[in-house]
């Protein structure tokens, strides 16, 4: 398998998912990879998960399932985004929100393949008491704007 530096400088498609397999992705990244910042929400569940997350809102996501059944999405909060998670491994792999009938996502960067995660520069981020309207318009301005999921879960 091809390691990708994170200090790359050219647009690249990253491939990652979980543990086991079952959740696949492909993430088309129209900058260098150098320029993303990724970000680590300080929120209970986003901490205890250790999840840390990169997006750019012309980036293309496309993520497939092997097995839909084994899919699971959680809401919590404000309600208006999914953690997704194999519930065979127990990953969680991305965040959707689904917004005026199109959805966002990011990444958690520990489910990118080729890439140390330690090496990904992190910022801390406090979301508490953002509006809804706020959270959903940062959204819509910062996450991955293209986002094409095969068998989603039902």
């Amino acid at each position: 398998m091809r390691r990708i530096s994170w200090m790359s400088e050219t647009r690249t498609t990253l491939k990652g998912g979980c543990h086991c397999g079952n959740i696949g992705y492909e993430y088309d990244c129209p900058v260098p990879i150098a320029a993303l910042q990724a970000r680590m929400c300080t929120c209970s569940f986003c901490i205890a998960h250790g999840a840390r997350y990169v997006s750019h809102p012309d980036g293309r996501l496309r993520v497939r399932f092997g097995e839909p059944g084994q899919v699971q999405r959680y809401r919590f909060g404000t309600g208006t985004a999914d953690f997704v998670f194999c519930t065979r491994c127990g990953v969680m792999v991305f965040v959707l929100s689904e917004i005026d009938e199109r959805s966002y996502a990011v990444l958690n960067v520990n489910t990118l393949q080729g890439i140390d995660p330690a090496a990904v520069p992190a910022k801390p981020v406090d979301y508490n008491g953002e509006s809804t309207g706020n959270r959903l318009e940062r959204r819509k301005a910062r996450w991955i704007g293209q986002v094409e999921i095969r068998d989603p879960p039902a």
